[in-house]
């Protein structure tokens, strides 16, 4: 079942909410994380891709056994998407859950709810 599209009211409360100073600055607290690491990761994945095509020889390199450079690098892929999601959680604990919260509060105590059916 679809919702019904925000009424004039619902929508000016959330432009509301956009143009203040304190979403403003959560919102640029949450991109000068999310964006930088984005790139890095990106990056970091963007290095594999070309190490092993452009470097076989490299990449094929014995480490231990028959684990070579490739092997490693590739798990090391797995490691970094784990740790950012930690490092992301924890930043969003610390940085980004308080603000908004607060925020959220703020407004929806200003708001008032209109009762909601059976089946919604």
């Amino acid at each position: 079942m679809e919702s019904p599209p925000p009424t004039s009211t619902e929508q000016s409360s959330v432009q509301r909410i956009e143009e203040t100073a304190e979403f403003r600055e959560l919102r640029r607290s949450f991109r000068s994380f999310a964006f930088p690491v984005t790139i890095g990761f990106i990056l970091w994945y963007l290095l594999y891709v070309l190490l092993s095509s452009y470097a076989p020889a490299f990449m094929a390199t014995k480490v231990v056994g028959h684990v070579n450079v490739a092997l490693v690098l590739g798990l090391l892929q797995f490691v970094t998407t784990f740790a950012i999601a930690a490092w992301y959680a924890r930043y969003a604990d610390r940085r980004l859950d308080p603000p908004a919260t607060a925020i959220r509060a703020r407004y929806e105590a200003a708001t008032v709810h209109a009762p909601r059916e059976a089946g919604e």
